[in-house]
């Protein structure tokens, strides 16, 4: 991940702390963009002043076979794509095949662990696919889950959490997402979240009431947590909902503080790019004008 080095915000527009962390999950819920507007759509995003903030297109394995016409078609060069294998690592070996014979720079592969398997039999699976992209493992919320982070540090593989979703028992609260944040930082695995995160800070969804955590917040608990701070302090930045002092906290990190988090929280899945950026710029974190003409 690039987050740039000083002066980089002032040339872009983007601030490091922004740089690459939104990846366009368009075509998951709650958006479900088709795929043939969600491809022409990230090449607009990538093409935008505030393209620096993009991440790849977000597609499930599944997607590949009907992404293929859509790009022998255009004229535009490969298209940067991660590649979701929710059913296991044999999913993505297939997933991966199918990619190899397409026009798209892949930028990560991320996979489920199916019910049943050990941190052991994952890690296996995973290295055999022998990739050089990175490998997010979407850690699951089970016992199985400080041996499978344990498994990630030894590999050198990554981590995701899912944040949300379409019911609220999919919603991990502050605490636990705070020992899973914890975790991870303490055993030196990088993670991306996915899900739920459709504003910067926490909030309450007024149409189905759930309570939603913010990605700002995100990035303040692996702040913290690379500072050794316990897991009860990150649970209470994860809770915090007042969005100037998030905002403001934000904006005060250091240079060298704001790289080393987002080293820790790489980027998190949004099926929509200008939303979250433009309430990044409504909190003065961003130039308005960099979306503007596209929100």
């Amino acid at each position: 991940m690039d987050v740039g080095g000083p002066g980089a915000a002032a040339v872009t527009g983007i601030p490091a702390f922004a740089a690459g962390l939104c990846d366009d999950a368009a075509v998951f819920p709650p958006g479900r963009a088709p795929l043939a507007a969600a491809v022409p759509a990230h090449r607009r995003h990538r093409a935008a002043p505030y393209a620096r903030a993009v991440g790849p297109l977000v597609l499930p394995a599944t997607a590949l076979d009907d992404l293929a016409p859509l790009l022998a078609a255009g004229p535009d060069g490969p298209l940067d794509l991660a590649i979701t294998a929710p059913a296991g690592p044999a999913q993505a070996a297939g997933a991966l095949a199918a990619a190899a014979d397409l026009p798209v720079d892949l930028r990560g592969l991320e996979v489920a662990v199916p019910s049943g398997q050990t941190a052991d039999e994952l890690i296996r699976a995973v290295d055999g696919l022998r990739t050089d992209v990175p490998v997010h493992v979407e850690v699951p919320r089970d016992e199985r889950r400080p041996a499978i982070v344990a498994a990630l540090a030894a590999s050198g593989h990554r981590a995701k959490f899912r944040t949300g979703g379409v019911t609220a028992d999919l919603y991990p609260d502050p605490d636990e997402l705070a020992a899973a944040i914890a975790l991870v930082v303490g055993a030196g695995v990088p993670f991306k979240a996915t899900a739920g995160l459709h504003h910067p800070v926490r909030n309450t969804d007024p149409e189905t009431g759930f309570d939603q955590h913010g990605f700002l917040n995100l990035l303040l608990a692996a702040d913290a947590a690379l500072g050794g701070r316990p897991a009860a302090d990150l649970a209470a930045l994860l809770a915090e909902r007042d969005a100037a002092s998030v905002a403001a906290r934000v904006a005060a990190l250091p240079p060298g503080r704001t790289a080393a988090a987002r080293a820790a929280f790489g980027s998190f899945g949004t099926c929509s790019i200008t939303d979250p950026l433009t309430e990044l710029a409504d909190l003065g974190l961003l130039p308005a004008a960099l979306t503007e003409e596209y929100a």
